[in-house]
């Protein structure tokens, strides 16, 4: 039986990278843990953990967790990850059958060759050495102004807490950077004026 989508006991980042060390593509740690990793502190409770990679690399991830099952949250269901699966979105979460829980979800991310392209918007692209930094230790993180913009679309609680707490820390060619792509992505987005107000400052 599939676990339920609660049923996490998420890997740490320095575990995942432990775990991916093999791993011979471009992959980082996203979402909510980036934020924590660029600041070199732990911010906030994490339920979970994101990772993101090239989608045309996600087959060089999977022989890394031999009996594992990964599944992709189709229209609010877990379904195994397939052809038909894969295609419809672009998270896949990682199922270690030997606990019974989700240990981290990965997204799959447009690319062109080394550049990053946003599944949002495909006007905002990257090169993959500018959009992941690593901390001291090695750990590969996607870097703040690009996690921001993703969690700009629903911008939950978790989400606004990540911005207070990176913000008084981006710098103005970050800040710049994310209230250009949100001018694409969102363009009346609140999270602007709060980027030309830290400027100001």
């Amino acid at each position: 039986m599939t676990p339920g989508v609660d049923a996490w006991q998420p890997y740490s980042p320095r575990e995942l990278a432990d775990r991916l060390a093999g791993l011979p593509v471009t992959w980082a740690v996203a979402g909510g843990w980036a934020v924590d990793l660029f600041l070199g502190r732990v911010t906030r409770d994490h339920h979970d953990l994101e990772m993101a990679l090239p989608a045309s690399h996600f087959g060089q991830l999977t022989p890394l967790f031999p009996g594992w099952e990964f599944h992709v949250p189709v229209s609010g269901k877990l379904t195994p990850a397939d052809p038909v699966s894969l295609a419809a979105e672009f998270q896949t979460w990682a199922l270690d059958p030997a606990i019974g829980r989700w240990r981290f979800d990965v997204f799959r991310e447009p690319h062109d060759g080394d550049t990053w392209i946003c599944r949002r918007d495909q006007r905002i692209r990257r090169p993959y050495a500018e959009v992941v930094r690593r901390t001291p230790d090695g750990i590969p993180f996607v870097v703040p102004e690009v996690v921001l913009l993703f969690k700009a679309k629903a911008a939950r609680d978790k989400d606004e807490q990540d911005l207070a707490a990176v913000l008084p820390e981006l710098s103005a060619g970050r800040r710049a950077w994310l209230d250009a792509a949100l001018a694409l992505a969102h363009p009346d987005h609140p999270w602007r004026a709060r980027l030309a107000h830290s400027a100001e400052r």
